[in-house]
């Protein structure tokens, strides 16, 4: 539930829809949700089988969604394990049953029909023939009430919802097929003749629905898997009171703060830092690591990764929506329920395709009446099944899904499907530094005493503790150092004071006032320069204890960079950071462009100017500064790391935080462009070839049914190469 503009609220829904076997479908789905009062907006996604939902919760509830969707004739859940689970074993079990029927009356027609076909003259009596087509069109039934009931049925509710979907031409094909078969079986010499077609009726409905099978059980393999890999996240922790003793609660009650237990071979109920105990941490499905990683204490832990070393302890830091974990949750269902461009240019296309195909069957069959009256019926039941646009409706969603999984897979989440075909196209590509290019945290590097006779323990004790209280990044970076854990527990500062951009303040034990900060700030001297990146401690007016950082490269940085440079993008950096650090890293990075002290204002101007002129632009950022470029470059990625607003305007995430993941992603979209581009050769050249076979009369019904089955398989299978 989401609040808008006075104070209005919004409700969003997602759906697990059953029953889809092509794009049209989706537009059929999307009209039933849009005529509920109180839908805003609906979004169906055929590859996906999801449908997303933006409603008003005084207008309407999602029973009266749920419903919307059954009246078009297909089937809806929350988009939720449970029913997902039980939605996909209901429909597995009805389409291995339809399926079955189909296959098993094809063999009995064939068996009935044989003595027809190897029969020559009058070898078979008028009454034995009228006799073995009875027995065809009993056995036809059960083919066309159950196995074709639901092509029959989302063809009627197409048409009567004035749409025409992929079914309607196949549904019509079916009926003209039996409706004329069955009046030769009652009347050989009536109007239909003497031909029947039962044999090519059944054998089409089971290869149609073989093929739909074969498609189906790759589409509930991959949600399985996804929903396997996102299942991780534990329903209960151990959580550490005051007083020591460990409770049992619900993940839902954790608040950050908590300290809690996290036994081997369990999950981490949250996001964290590890404060006891040196863990390995199984972080596959977060960050596409296959490898487990390596966690000692004040390390960064993730929820929903397996701790796979030992008992260890961690501290909460983000719950419930505000985790890595639910965010790709999140991420993964809204790009399953979208409709890519692609596929909205496919959809398109298809209304006025399948008119042409109606027109184009109806004409074939005028002029096959006045050439060959006995071939008029197949010649248009072929052409209505040959030209049945399955195939093009499946060539960019079902190949863009895929990409998305993989990608998923390997620490990447798309969170808009467009972006994969801006992706493949990029030739321009703007990158952050702190954070994205550089570690998101300066590493403590050097001490250096300036004054005084503290030993350099005692003063690095004192200064640690000190730092714990500080929000600022430098003072965090100091407090979560390796070297800093169980060395800032015995120093008792009083009367803690923070000074916004300045540093810390405290009293020791003795009464002394010491400060933990700028240089300027400790020294109280105004205006007094920083040497580099540091923080400096000592009493009030006096440095005694210079603790210096340094930015470190993210080690696949430059190997990042050269790829990226060698496929033929430009990679700049644009930074809010001092123009010396950025032109050093520019610099150590082989760069042009590396422009720093730039604005969030300065960031959009360069993008706007390289899309000006013509180029496609990407940005990768983590800053809360770096989101409106985000949302204006074509294509935009963030850290995972990175803060939620940026995250919010991405197109995808990098969870993994790995810029190696970047240039696979690129590679991934280019294959995944190009695959688009076969399916779409593809079910052109099918259209083409075989349009014309139909219209001069070599293609039988069955030989359609079976070429329009294996086409769509091709264009799936093709797919589910980007998978791998």
């Amino acid at each position: 539930m989401v609040e808008q503009g006075g104070g209005a609220r919004v409700a969003e829904s997602a759906f697990l829809v059953s029953g889809m076997y092509c794009a049209a479908c989706a537009g059929t789905i999307e009209a039933a949700l849009q005529r509920v009062d109180g839908v805003l907006d609906a979004q169906v996604n055929a590859a996906g089988h999801r449908a997303q939902v933006r409603w008003d919760p005084s207008r309407t509830r999602p029973s009266m969604l749920v419903r919307a969707v059954r009246g078009a004739g297909y089937d809806a859940v929350p988009d939720a394990a449970a029913p997902a689970r039980e939605l996909r074993r209901r429909e597995r079990r009805q389409a291995l049953w339809r399926l079955f029927v189909a296959s098993f009356c094809a063999m009995q027609v064939m068996m009935f029909a044989t003595p027809s076909y190897v029969a020559s003259g009058n070898q078979i009596e008028p009454d034995l023939r009228q006799l073995l087509n009875w027995g065809c069109w009993l056995v036809s039934l059960p083919v066309l009430l159950f196995s074709a009931g639901p092509m029959m049925r989302n063809a009627w509710h197409a048409v009567r919802a004035r749409r025409i979907s992929m079914d309607v031409p196949v549904a019509l094909g079916l009926l003209v097929t039996f409706v004329a078969s069955s009046g030769a079986t009652f009347d050989p010499h009536g109007v239909f003749g003497h031909e029947v077609y039962f044999d090519s009726f059944t054998m089409f409905i089971s290869f149609l629905l073989g093929g739909r099978y074969l498609e189906m059980s790759a589409r509930h393999r991959a949600a399985e898997a996804l929903e396997q890999s996102l299942a991780g996240m534990p329903e209960t922790a151990l959580r550490l009171r005051a007083d020591g003793e460990v409770e049992r609660i619900s993940v839902q009650r954790l608040q950050p703060g908590d300290r809690v237990r996290v036994p081997l071979g369990a999950a981490f109920p949250a996001d964290g830092r590890l404060e006891v105990g040196t863990t390995q941490a199984d972080e596959s499905l977060l960050s596409g690591e296959s490898v487990p990683v390596l966690h000692q204490p004040g390390d960064e832990l993730v929820g929903g990764s397996l701790n796979l070393g030992g008992p260890v302890v961690m501290r909460v830091e983000r719950v419930g929506a505000d985790t890595r974990y639910q965010a790709i949750v999140t991420m993964m269902r809204d790009a399953l329920s979208q409709r890519p461009a692609l596929a909205r240019w496919a959809d398109a296309w298809a209304g006025p395709f399948l008119w042409a195909v109606l027109l184009l069957a109806f004409g074939a069959a005028a002029v096959w009446s006045l050439i060959d009256p006995d071939r008029a019926l197949w010649v248009m039941v072929s052409v209505l099944i040959v030209t049945c646009p399955c195939a093009l409706s499946l060539a960019a969603p079902s190949a863009l899904v895929a990409a998305t999984g993989a990608l998923a897979r390997r620490g990447v989440m798309v969170q808009r499907l467009d972006a994969l075909e801006a992706l493949a196209r990029i030739d321009r590509l703007f990158m952050d530094k702190t954070g994205t290019l550089t570690e998101d945290r300066p590493h403590w590097s050097a001490t250096e005493r300036e004054a005084g006779d503290e030993p350099q323990a005692q003063a690095e004790q004192a200064a640690l503790a000190l730092a714990r209280w500080s929000s600022h990044p430098l003072a965090q970076a100091l407090a979560s150092d390796p070297r800093a854990v169980g060395r800032a527990q015995a120093v008792d500062w009083a009367d803690v004071q923070e000074e916004a951009g300045q540093g810390m303040q405290a009293t020791d034990p003795t009464g002394r006032r010491w400060r933990l900060g700028s240089r300027a700030w400790v020294q109280a001297e105004p205006g007094l320069p920083a040497r580099g990146q540091e923080v400096c401690f000592g009493p009030v007016g006096q440095v005694q204890w210079r603790f210096g950082f340094e930015e470190r490269l993210r080690p696949d940085a430059r190997q990042a960079v050269q790829a990226l440079q060698a496929g033929g993008v430009q990679v700049a950096l644009l930074s809010g950071d001092d123009p010396l650090r950025v032109q050093a890293v520019g610099s150590a990075l082989g760069l042009d462009l590396a422009q720093g002290g730039a604005t969030p204002e300065d960031k959009l101007a360069v993008v706007a100017q390289a899309q000006a002129a013509g180029q496609v632009c990407g940005m990768v950022g983590d800053g809360v500064n770096d989101a409106p470029v985000l949302a204006r470059a074509d294509v935009s990625f963030a850290m995972g790391h990175g803060a939620l607003v940026s995250r919010v305007h991405a197109d995808a995430v990098v969870s993994s935080n790995r810029l190696a993941d970047l240039v696979m992603a690129r590679q991934l979209a280019r294959r995944a462009i190009g695959i688009v581009r076969q399916n779409l050769i593809w079910a052109a050249a099918y259209n083409a070839a075989c349009i014309p076979l139909a219209l001069a009369g070599y293609l039988p019904p069955w030989a359609a049914g079976l070429g329009m089955a294996l086409s769509s398989l091709l264009v799936v299978g093709n797919s589910l190469r980007l998978a791998r």
